[in-house]
């Protein structure tokens, strides 16, 4: 089996991109997650560009990575000095790293437009700097920047470039599309140029992807021989991103029978990609390919019904295999094939002609009219779900609650609620202040609650959604529309989506509110509801109550 080492350069080039900023300690930490995955290079940073990339690689020789070389960054030298004399140079062999990437102007415009040098002098620059750095290192890479471009414009001096970085002591040549507009199409014809003539050279690819080409370009490169990859996680970097790692490697792993990091780390794929996403404060994207939330998520009737019988028929691999899992979406679209499926994972073994699923469908469309979408707070559903089928239990009851909000010109608004709950035989009468009407309930709902369940403390309100649903009134008044809150929340563990609809958006906040809290002290229960035999029993007693 072919080989491809995998080259990720998240904490750097991904630290390029908008509203991505990391401190040495989440280097570190995605580090170690990265080397668990079993990537071959972690490029830490540049260290002669910036303190916290300086902290990182002096942080990281306390750590034993088992799979993973740390390697280092670096540009050719200045033009108006030598290489021994160049601090960003020194600053690499400082880093005490075993491998570390170069890179150079391959194209004839940023050589003369952007340093400003000949064309023979960057060519000096290269050899140069590569030649310097040769013996401080166990691997040396070259970065042949705009290569793509470069070859276009001047294919022999962009050879010239790659030939002189070969003599000074590289052991990959990195082709770089930095723009990130070249086409596949272009990419496979360069690099079958550039193997005819440097034969036997060792090539790796690093693409953008401001044309959303960047995993075709690098899948096609490894296709025509390319022995490195470089990319981020998650596709992170400058403008479009880079290289999605987390595309690129279940592709060659899975399609193109290339080894990389191996099947059972391959496992651990979906895990580190919300990992690395979670530690850089960046929301995860549901629809992204292999890893995404939505990635094995069926919606329609007709497709879950297939799947239902083989997963085949709409999953063009077995989820597993990159850690993630399928889903079924719960909406307007759903047939009863959708309802038996997450019967089945709460533990049910239910018939499609049982009255409680043609029941739980048609309630289901009902409120999905209203303006419910279970396919994105399927916590609500759970709960929906064990109410519709008689064994609901009850943490607690409403009894009432008020929320006044108070505005003056002096000080900032600020709400006050009071929630009267019946809580374990006990009514609980609290109030509290908040920034808003939903804080304000949020904190006097906890307040009530936590004596009789103190694991509602881990739980944490993580984010807030609302939206006017396009249905007026009778007279056309559009304020009179439903309103939609859906609310994320999570513990130490989880996280957890619930929903709720109302012409009341205080009322919307409410129910989401109290499914969010049912949601975590249901997980917590270590009785939760009877599950007889795993059989629907139409006896059970219980109620639907919203």
């Amino acid at each position: 089996m072919r080989q491809a080492s995998i080259y990720d350069t998240t904490l750097r080039d991904g630290t390029q991109a908008e509203e991505m900023h990391l401190t040495t300690e989440d280097k570190i930490r995605i580090a170690c997650k990265l080397d668990e995955l079993g990537v071959h290079y972690i490029e830490g940073g540049w260290p002669g560009s910036n303190p916290t990339d300086k902290a990182f690689f002096k942080e990281i020789q306390n750590y034993a990575l088992k799979n993973a070389c740390v390697a280092a960054f670096g540009s050719t030298h200045n033009a108006k000095t030598t290489a021994e004399n160049d601090p960003n140079l020194k600053a690499v062999i400082e880093a005490q790293v075993a491998a570390a990437s170069i890179f150079g102007k391959t194209w004839d415009f940023h050589a003369t437009h952007a340093l400003k040098v000949s064309l023979q002098r960057n060519i000096e620059l290269i050899s140069g700097s590569l030649a310097f750095l040769r013996p401080h290192l166990k691997e040396l890479f070259f970065d042949a920047e705009h290569f793509f471009d470069g070859f276009k414009a001047n294919p022999d001096y962009a050879i010239a470039c790659l030939k002189a970085a070969r003599d000074a002591g590289a052991d990959v040549l990195v082709l770089c599309d930095t723009n990130g507009g070249a086409l596949p199409a272009e990419v496979a014809e360069i690099i079958a140029k550039v193997q005819a003539t440097l034969p036997g050279a060792a090539l790796g690819i690093h693409a953008h992807n401001d044309a959303e080409l960047a995993v075709a370009n690098s899948l096609e490169a490894v296709r025509l021989g390319a022995a490195q990859v470089q990319g981020t996680m998650n596709g992170y970097g400058e403008r479009c991103g880079n290289a999605n790692l987390c595309s690129i490697i279940p592709s060659l792993e899975l399609k193109m029978g290339v080894r990389t990091i191996g099947p059972e780390n391959l496992k651990k794929l979906a895990g580190i990609s919300h990992y690395v996403a979670e530690t850089a404060n960046q929301r995860p994207f549901p629809r992204q390919p292999y890893v995404g939330g939505s990635a094995f998520a069926h919606k329609g009737g007709v497709h879950v019904s297939a799947v239902v019988k083989n997963p085949q028929t709409y999953e063009h691999i077995d989820p597993a295999q990159v850690g993630n899992v399928s889903r079924v979406l719960l909406s307007d679209l759903a047939g009863r094939s959708n309802i038996l499926f997450k019967a089945r994972q709460y533990g049910y073994d239910l018939e499609k002609d049982d009255p409680a699923v043609l029941d739980l469908l048609a309630e289901l469309k009902r409120r999905e009219s209203m303006g419910y979408d279970y396919s994105v707070a399927e916590a609500s559903y759970e709960i929906l779900f064990f109410r519709m089928m008689g064994w609901s239990k009850r943490y607690f009851q409403m009894l009432n609650y008020r929320v006044l909000d108070a505005v003056n010109d002096e000080k900032e608004p600020f709400s006050e609620a009071t929630v009267m709950l019946q809580v374990r035989g006990e009514v609980a009468h609290t109030a509290a202040t908040g920034h808003g009407p939903v804080n304000a309930l949020d904190v006097a709902l906890r307040r009530a609650l936590e004596p009789s369940y103190p694991t509602l403390a881990q739980m944490r309100l993580l984010d807030f959604k609302v939206r006017v649903m396009s249905m007026a009134d009778k007279n056309g008044g559009g304020t009179a529309s439903y309103v939609r809150v859906l609310i994320e929340s999570g513990d130490r563990q989880n996280r957890w989506s619930t929903v709720g609809v109302s012409h009341n958006i205080i009322e919307a906040s409410w129910q989401a509110l109290v499914d969010s809290i049912n949601y975590k002290l249901f997980k917590d229960d270590p009785q939760k509801w009877p599950r007889p035999g795993g059989k629907h029993d139409a006896t059970a007693p219980g109620e639907v109550r919203r």
